[in-house]
């Protein structure tokens, strides 16, 4: 037969009774909103699992006859009826708003901007982790009615869909979007119209269209340049995520950051605090400060108020993280930008410059903003050691980088079955209150364990689907097919291990296999049987990352491990999902410290899936010996070899002695620790590492500070920052001249409760006495880790004595015994965001 294949969509008409189902397919909330998506769902499974989950499609798609019976079936209306109840609840009601944060929705609006946002598979633009948590973020954000927007990119080509071919290599496969697909709608200008943008590049003015996408109370603004008002290689700028071609990845940050200030401006928006996600919006800053060198400030003074409201999140300790660019590249495209800045080139340079003589937007961030952080308590820890020449003569235990831990969206990610049996409508309003997780306790024992098997059972139906799927793709029988997924069917008493992420290095998805032989005699116990699940990507351009795929495939075709190590395919937003709530135990295997926090145990954690995990990230600080499994990092131990065998021999350790036992302890049908530590997992995991929490972190730690500092700094036409700028200037030319000396004799010991004063000579080489602090740190000398200060004592100007400054201080020591002092000076600017934010400071 020859010919062509024509296509058509038959659209159905939609009853007047559903009418509302079009307006419930274009705002994210469904994303999160289970029962929400729901409808869709329950009028055709097949349809909505081959529609990926998208409800514009899907209302597109679904029959009409289907539709005439949902709108006379009752148990559909009733739901359907409830489903717009619960929408129009939330949208017209900022619940929270008074009690939990104090931001004013008229004046204190937060841009947050981020190269991609996950929310939902159906709006696929995003590529992993990141874009998760910022999509997690914008959901908790429109929770607690933070006056909030996000700014990213509509890509044509986001989330690569993956399959893996029967060698183990990973195929990466981009299907474009079609925007009607999508659940955007072009943003408008005040007068109505669709709102467009332009940035510069050598030769050409890139148009961008603005859109709209609504994720409950958050506006998202994503830009776009495929509009024919641009060349072909201006058009392709925004059309796949993270592209290998450098001189693109760089116009992406010119649309993203630029372009994505003049799009907020286009529409009349102007925000009071900026957060920038990680490096790739960072040009957000020289736009920003542009605009005030245009209305008449000097560069230095611009710098100034724009940094202090500027909010910079780094997530990464991976070098690869970090965007670097040739200078030459800069010059080729920000030569307009800079000039209008009214700088030289190589000051701007300085403010990106890193190590290696290249331009590091990450330097560049933290440079140009003045609030920064982390995103673990650890991570924090690691990026202030990374990132200390920036702040050359501050400890790194002092300079201004900070931490926030990342946290999770409950609502989208716990199970519908565990809210039902919270049976409380408002349990979503309690997520910071950490008592009220104790009524988990209340759930009935043998009721935990039955949920968590049909969780598990819908995962090991959800695995053998896969399983077969790939397995005649790639011309396996279905003999072999049946030997990969007998184990999951037949052993529905095996414990059930699940390690899902992305496949990089670091994560060290291998670990569990170095040591084949002893790995074996776990998985094979015929009492006692396990099964490990493995899905997760590499990056396309990773070969390592894609190089473990390939191992693990091969592990998994051994006779030995056939039906007991599973790769699946296809690791998106949706087998996420099912992956958290239906294995039994999380493992997680990073190599101290590069796991900046890691989001999926926490997942796992919510949903009474136990952790077994690396003392890294986020588990450092939820581990508490009641609600799961540590490894001990050997951090200490030099060879990286002998610290993965110690880590190996570690981790089936707790396998093979505490978890396999405490797993198969079932004296009444179930293990009664086994539950005991995955109750103490949901009531330790969802009040503390939920994307609430960590938003109002934020909004407490970052947001209000900076609102503070920059109208403080923006006040009568920004002469604070001018009077600032001029005296870091000052502080920059004179300090390398200034020292310190110990006038008085050192003394030995004093009598308990007595006073211990203090005098410290200063040579200011031009300063005023004001322009610096000079402090007395009284602390304990420690063994392993230096000194620990425990109280600060200011030294305060008596006098001069030639070309030097006297300070003075007289206190009663609080500590008893051997104790230890410390005196140190540093410049000090009542307009200061941090106190050592000028990186400068002196000892004696």
């Amino acid at each position: 037969m020859s010919g062509n294949y024509f296509t058509i969509e038959i659209q159905p008409a939609i009853p007047a009774r559903l009418s509302r189902m079009e307006e419930l397919a274009t705002n994210l909330y469904y994303s999160w909103d289970r029962h929400y998506r729901g409808l869709f769902y329950y009028l055709d499974r097949e349809l909505w699992d081959e529609c990926g989950h998208n409800p514009k499609v899907f209302l597109r798609r679904v029959s009409q006859q289907r539709l005439a019976e949902a709108a006379e079936d009752r148990v559909f209306l009733d739901v359907y009826q409830q489903a717009l109840v619960n929408y129009d609840i939330y949208h017209k009601e900022l619940q929270g708003l008074p009690k939990v944060h104090k931001l004013n929705p008229e004046r204190d609006l937060i841009a947050y901007f981020s190269a991609e946002f996950g929310l939902h598979e159906s709006l696929p633009i995003y590529s992993g982790g990141l874009g998760i948590l910022a999509g997690d973020y914008c959901k908790a954000a429109s929770d607690l009615g933070i006056p909030f927007l996000a700014v990213g990119l509509l890509y044509r080509q986001g989330n690569l869909t993956q399959t893996i071919d029967g060698f183990g290599n990973q195929v990466s496969h981009y299907h474009p979007v079609e925007l009607n697909d999508l659940p955007v709608e072009p943003a408008r200008d005040a007068a109505g119209n669709e709102a467009y943008a332009t940035v510069k590049l050598p030769g050409a003015e890139v148009h961008i269209k603005i859109w709209l996408a609504k994720a409950g109370h958050t506006n998202m603004y994503l830009l776009d340049t495929d509009v024919p008002q641009n060349s072909e290689a201006d058009r392709a700028i925004t059309y796949q995520i993270y592209p290998a071609d450098i001189h693109n990845r760089f116009k992406q940050e010119i649309v993203l950051g630029i372009g994505g200030v003049k799009a907020l401006h286009r529409l009349g928006i102007k925000p009071a605090v900026w957060h920038i996600n990680e490096g790739h919006p960072t040009l957000q800053i020289v736009e920003r400060c542009r605009e005030l060198v245009a209305a008449g400030r000097d560069f230095q003074s611009a710098l100034q108020e724009v940094a202090s409201a500027t909010v910079f999140t780094t997530h990464t300790p991976v070098p690869a993280g970090h965007e670097v660019y040739d200078l030459d590249l800069l010059r080729h495209y920000l030569t307009d930008q800079i000039r209008e800045l009214g700088i030289r080139e190589d000051e701007f340079f300085r403010l990106g410059a890193d190590a290696s003589g290249r331009f590091n937007m990450t330097s560049f961030s933290i440079r140009c903003s003045r609030f920064q952080n982390g995103v673990s308590r650890i991570h924090g820890r690691v990026a202030s050691e990374m990132e200390k020449n920036i702040w050359q003569e501050i400890p790194v235990d002092d300079n201004p980088m900070g931490s926030v831990t990342n946290g999770v969206h409950v609502q989208t990610f716990l199970a519908r079955e565990w809210v039902t049996a919270l049976d409380d409508p408002g349990w979503h309003n309690e997520l910071l209150t950490a008592g009220y997780w104790d009524r988990i306790d209340a759930i009935p024992d043998a009721t935990f364990w039955s949920i968590h098997l049909s969780l598990k059972n819908a995962l090991c139906r959800e695995c053998c689907s896969l399983i077969e799927k790939r397995g005649r793709r790639n011309g396996l029988s279905q003999a072999q097919i049946k030997n990969q997924t007998g184990p999951l069917l037949e052993n529905r008493d095996a414990l059930v291990l699940g390690f899902a992420r992305r496949f990089a290095t670091y994560k060290r998805a291998t670990l569990l296999f170095d040591d084949p032989d002893r790995l074996e005699r776990i998985l094979n116990n015929p009492i006692r049987p396990v099964i490990l699940i493995f899905a997760g990507k590499a990056h396309p351009h990773d070969e390592p990352g894609k190089e473990l795929i390939r191992r693990i495939h091969n592990f998994s075709l051994e006779p030995r491990f056939i039906g007991k190590v599973i790769l699946l395919e296809g690791y998106d937003m949706a087998l996420a999902r099912r992956l958290v709530t239906g294995v039994d135990l999380w493992v997680n295997t990073p190599q101290y410290p590069m796991e900046a926090c890691g989001t999926s145990g926490m997942k796992a954690g919510i949903n009474g899936v136990i952790n077994l995990s690396v003392l890294d990230g986020w588990w450092a600080e939820s581990y508490n010996e009641e609600n799961g499994w540590a490894i001990q990092p050997h951090e200490s131990e030099p060879d990286l070899a002998r610290r993965r065998a110690l880590e190996n021999k570690e981790l089936l350790d707790a396998l093979e002695q505490e978890i396999i036992p405490l797993y198969f302890d079932r004296e009444p049908g179930y293990s009664e620790g086994w539950i005991r530590t995955a109750k103490n997992s949901m009531k330790t995991i969802i009040p503390q590492f939920n994307s609430q929490r960590m938003v109002m972190d934020y909004v407490n730690q970052y947001y209000s500070p900076a609102l503070q500092t920059s109208r403080r700094l923006g006040a009568d036409g920004g002469k604070p920052a001018t009077a600032l700028a001029r005296w870091k200037e000052s502080i920059n030319t004179h300090w390398p001249g200034v020292s310190l000396r110990r006038m008085d004799d050192t003394q030995g010991a004093i009598q308990q409760g007595k006073e211990l004063r203090i005098r410290v000579a200063v040579r200011l080489n031009g300063l005023q006495s004001g322009d610096i602090h000079v402090e007395c740190l009284l602390g304990r000398k420690e063994e392993r880790d230096g000194f620990t200060p425990h109280s600060c004592h200011k030294l305060h100007p008596v006098g001069t004595d030639k070309d030097e400054t006297i300070y003075e201080v007289g206190f009663v020591p609080q500590l008893s015994g051997l104790v230890a002092y410390r005196l140190r000076a540093f410049p000090f600017h009542a307009h200061l965001s941090h106190p050592f934010e000028t990186g400068c400071m002196k000892w004696v």
